[in-house]
């Protein structure tokens, strides 16, 4: 269950999935999304998962939904940008040489600012988060 002022993780793929209605995870995403809202949670994400949101946007499905997501970050209430820094880089590197399959350069640093700042949930729809340790968010 969300509880209020928990703050969850807010990954790529649950960010794409909030913006693009033809996603196949579009409805999951969207009642979470409000869930999360609803009950006062705080939505938590990164600079790089900005970075990486924004980017699969422009390129999959056209500038003008990339920059509908940028201005809908500004909106978002109790959203909360982590920066990522060369510290954090670096503790990213070792989630790399766990050999979690397929994981992204991007999720090891997700990963490791999660540990920093003690966030224990993520709203994502990748098992990287289960297998590096951390609770996915549902409804």
């Amino acid at each position: 269950m969300i509880r209020a002022g928990e703050r969850i993780f807010v990954d790529t793929g649950a960010w794409v999935a909030i913006a693009v209605s033809a996603d196949r995870h579009h409805a999951e995403a969207a009642a979470l999304w409000t869930e999360l809202l609803a009950r006062g949670a705080k939505p938590v994400t990164s600079v790089p998962v900005i970075l990486e949101t924004f980017t699969d946007l422009q390129r999959g499905i056209g500038l003008p939904v990339a920059q509908a997501f940028r201005v809908a970050l500004s909106a978002t209430p109790r959203l909360e940008v982590l920066e990522c820094t060369a510290a954090d880089l670096n503790a990213a590197w070792p989630w790399l040489e766990r050999g979690i399959h397929k994981l992204g350069l991007v999720d090891a640093t997700s990963f490791a600012l999660m540990k920093r700042h003690k966030v224990k949930r993520a709203f994502a729809f990748d098992v990287h988060f289960v297998t590096a340790g951390f609770e996915l968010a549902r409804v």
